[in-house]
């Protein structure tokens, strides 16, 4: 039997996934603690800003607010750089595209309320527009294939592999 390629479109597509999504990851936490700013304000006065982000979408009571704005610009560097090496990648890319759809959900959410807020994505004033509801839509199927994909490749033996190697 014919052994598989070791390159298709459903590695391609997670491979391409994994450096996009955790370079958008990484950059996004650090743009959210840096606030685009050089030098860095104190990281308190960062996560206040980015507190106030966060409130403006009128989702999550002030204690939320209040969680999310400290563990998650954290949380994404932390995702973006276990998805760049890859270990453990089918529990990472799954944790990424929850988020990826929550965040998408608030920002859809906000936009058909027409609500005039920044969408807090990479600590710069960006309005909440339909340009950004499709970037946010697009990185979010990205997501979705990728950690589809992801688990449909953990099914099938390694391209590499000897045939019938267990």
């Amino acid at each position: 039997m014919m052994q598989s390629s070791p390159l298709n479109a459903r590695r391609a597509i997670s491979w391409i996934g994994r450096r996009v999504l955790a370079g958008i990851f990484i950059y996004a936490g650090y743009a959210k603690l840096t606030m685009g700013m050089h030098p860095r304000p104190p990281i308190g006065v960062a996560l206040s800003f980015f507190a106030l982000q966060v409130d403006s979408y009128r989702i999550l009571p002030s204690w939320g607010v209040k969680s999310v704005a400290n563990t998650l610009p954290f949380a994404e560097v932390g995702l973006g750089l276990l998805l760049l090496i890859g270990w453990r990648f089918r529990i990472w890319a799954t944790i990424v595209t929850l988020i990826m759809l929550g965040f998408f959900v608030a920002v859809v959410r906000s936009y058909a309320l027409g609500m005039q807020i920044n969408c807090g994505c990479f600590a710069t004033p960006e309005p909440l527009t339909i340009k950004t509801v499709l970037r946010d839509g697009a990185f979010t199927a990205l997501a979705l294939l990728m950690t589809i994909f992801a688990f449909m490749e953990a099914r099938e033996p390694h391209p590499w592999s000897a045939p019938g190697a267990p």
